[in-house]
């Protein structure tokens, strides 16, 4: 593996995934970068200053970009719709203060400040409500692009573990779910809108609830001793929609089987004892069914995670959710020290996991050639 130093500041400002998790982007001092997610291939990048935020629409040629305010032209306060085709801007929205955060999907363009969380009519550019809320001065939130599920969460107190969930397309709260009981680090929902997951400050447990029964919700322990959770992430709906991923400042990735746990739910709420037991108390004997990658990324670098199924088998004539499911998915890492590193991760018949280091690029280092830029140009 690539020594990464995790003395020095960090060279990448931002990064994120796509929706479909197809690409991701990253923002430097120098500009931005857009890469395929599959290969970790550079399909386009721009220079032209630093960048605090970077967002793609799928894979489309429409980016969300806010400067770094190390220059005048990107101001912090300036969300820029950007064109990679044309290379210029479509549309600018001004802002009185920071921009924290910004999500969108093909309807909707979401703006957080520290204070207010701004719903955007994407092609309009028209204001479709405004939402108040707690000082949120690290941008937490989390975002399901699914037109037909599509929540947005956000944290819904500075004290406490709580998250409010808002439907983005009917434009009203949807719930408020007590999740920890120290205030929210992390918070990821499922991409087809069915499952959110939250860490708190402490980051020792995890928990996952059903967005439209808020109330349930499955517990998995990270580890014994407090640690910074950097991202969560879902496997994608059609694919992996039961598997949950997780980096922390241990610099471990955690795999959680979501499925594993809906069947020892199951099984234990048809028993005498476990109907006596309500779902919250029950949640603190969860056996996590949990695979750890240690020492993947060095201790305190911090770290984006996405998985992406490769396909499932079953024993013959058995339900998947009853026996030991044989698994392979590709695991990526974005490191704020400027790697990518992509795992193959696979769970055998005897629910065992293994991982295997497929590859590792330096993104800094990465040069565009023109076939690349030309074949991204052209899928748009």
């Amino acid at each position: 593996m690539t020594n990464q130093s995790s003395s020095s500041p960090s060279p990448i400002l931002c990064a994120s995934f796509n929706q479909d998790y197809s690409g991701f982007s990253i923002g430097t001092r120098d500009g931005f970068k857009i890469f395929d997610s599959d290969s970790g291939r550079l399909c386009y990048c721009r220079a032209m200053g630093a960048f605090n935020i970077v967002e793609m629409m799928f894979g489309s040629s429409l980016l969300a970009i806010v400067g770094a305010g190390e220059q005048p032209s990107l101001s912090p306060r300036r969300l820029c719709l950007f064109n990679t085709k044309t290379g210029a801007a479509a549309r600018e929205l001004n802002f009185l203060t920071s921009i924290l955060a910004v999500r969108l999907n093909m309807k909707r363009l979401i703006v957080l400040l520290q204070d207010k969380t701004y719903i955007y009519d994407l092609n309009s550019l028209a204001i479709l409500d405004t939402i108040d809320t707690v000082s949120n001065p690290k941008g937490l939130c989390a975002f399901s692009p699914n037109s037909v599920s599509c929540y947005l969460a956000l944290p819904a107190s500075t004290t406490k573990g709580s998250v409010l969930l808002y439907n983005v397309m009917e434009l009203q709260s949807h719930c408020e779910i007590e999740a920890h009981r120290s205030p929210l680090a992390a918070i990821a929902l499922s991409s087809n809108g069915l499952y959110i997951a939250t860490a708190s400050e402490q980051g020792t447990i995890i928990r996952v609830h059903l967005v439209t029964q808020a109330t349930k919700s499955y517990g998995f322990r990270r580890g014994t001793y407090p640690s910074a959770i950097y991202s969560l992430s879902f496997g994608p709906s059609m694919q992996l929609p039961d598997i949950l991923v997780a980096t922390s400042s241990s610099g471990s990735v955690h795999v959680f089987s979501l499925a594993f746990m809906i069947n020892q739910r199951s099984k234990r709420s048809s028993s005498l004892l476990g109907s006596m037991i309500p779902n919250k108390i029950n949640d603190a004997f969860e056996p996590a069914h949990h695979y750890v990658l240690p020492n993947a990324v060095p201790a305190g670098v911090k770290s984006y995670v996405m998985i992406r199924g490769r396909g499932a088998d079953t024993v013959a004539g058995i339900s998947p959710l009853s026996q030991p499911v044989i698994s392979q998915a590709l695991i990526t890492i974005i490191t704020f020290s400027g790697y990518f590193q992509q795992y193959k991760f696979s769970i055998n018949h005897a629910s065992s996991g293994s991982w295997s280091l497929e590859r590792e690029l330096n993104l800094l280092t990465a040069i565009l050639d023109n076939v690349s830029l030309l074949a991204f140009l052209l899928d748009m």
